[in-house]
């Protein structure tokens, strides 16, 4: 059973004149376990409405995403605002840090809104933050660090709960290409060492075919993107 089954998702939006907007028609998607999947496609085509639904951050007009065999949206708004914290984790085009705590305290943040004891959540932030190259950086705001160690602080919020998966939305779109690029192989390093389940959406395809597996959203569904070796 895979970890992640996208079966006939569709998301439409009302438009100015009466109409809907069809932006998913029918997805379909399988992710295994510790795989890491990117997803590319053109500004627009759907990308981070794919991935707001996979985070059940929003509802579609019909069909499943099931982790684990359970259909996430046969729960109410409260189950699945629970859910959502304990399984996913999300790293978006902008870091959201909180910038009047420091860095340990943003790794922290999910982990203590949950509810778990201090000494623990302390110990396991600090563990992500030098996994990360950051154990340096723990009690430094996010105005003292660079975009590249802004990002990897969000990258271990997201890791913090241990979540089934990842959700990366862009997470490269405001760096400059050296540090695009060694965050997208930090992001692989993890999920290789520590099986971390990834679904990437990314304009840049030589970024994306780092991955496990690249598919491009395009009218409204998602196909298999071939990467030439060279690009690997």
């Amino acid at each position: 059973m895979p970890l992640l089954e996208v079966i006939d998702l569709w998301k439409s939006y009302p438009t100015g004149r009466g109409g809907r907007l069809e932006v998913l028609q029918g997805v379909e998607l399988n992710v295994s376990a510790g795989e890491v999947v990117a997803i590319v496609g053109e500004s627009g085509t759907g990308k981070s409405t794919l991935l707001h639904l996979l985070g059940a951050l929003d509802r579609p007009d019909r069909g499943e995403v099931r982790y684990n065999g359970e259909n996430i949206f046969d729960k109410d708004d409260e189950a699945l605002a629970t859910f959502r914290n304990r399984t996913i984790g999300f790293v978006f085009q902008f870091h959201h840090l909180l910038p009047e705590f420091t860095a340990l305290e943003n790794v922290a943040m999910p982990a203590l809104i949950q509810g778990y004891r201090l000494r623990e959540v302390r110990q396991r932030a600090l563990e992500l933050l030098a996994l990360l190259g950051l154990a340096d950086r723990a009690d430094d705001r996010p105005s003292m660090l660079s975009g590249g160690e802004q990002q990897r602080v969000a990258v271990a919020r997201a890791l913090m709960n241990q979540p089934a998966v990842v959700l990366a939305d862009e997470p490269t779109g405001n760096l400059d290409v050296r540090t695009a690029d060694t965050l997208h192989r930090e992001i692989l390093r993890l999920s290789r060492e520590v099986g971390q389940t990834f679904i990437i959406a990314t304009h840049n395809l030589s970024l994306a075919a780092l991955a496990d597996r690249v598919l491009r959203l395009e009218q409204g569904r998602l196909v298999p993107e071939p990467v030439s070796p060279a690009e690997r």
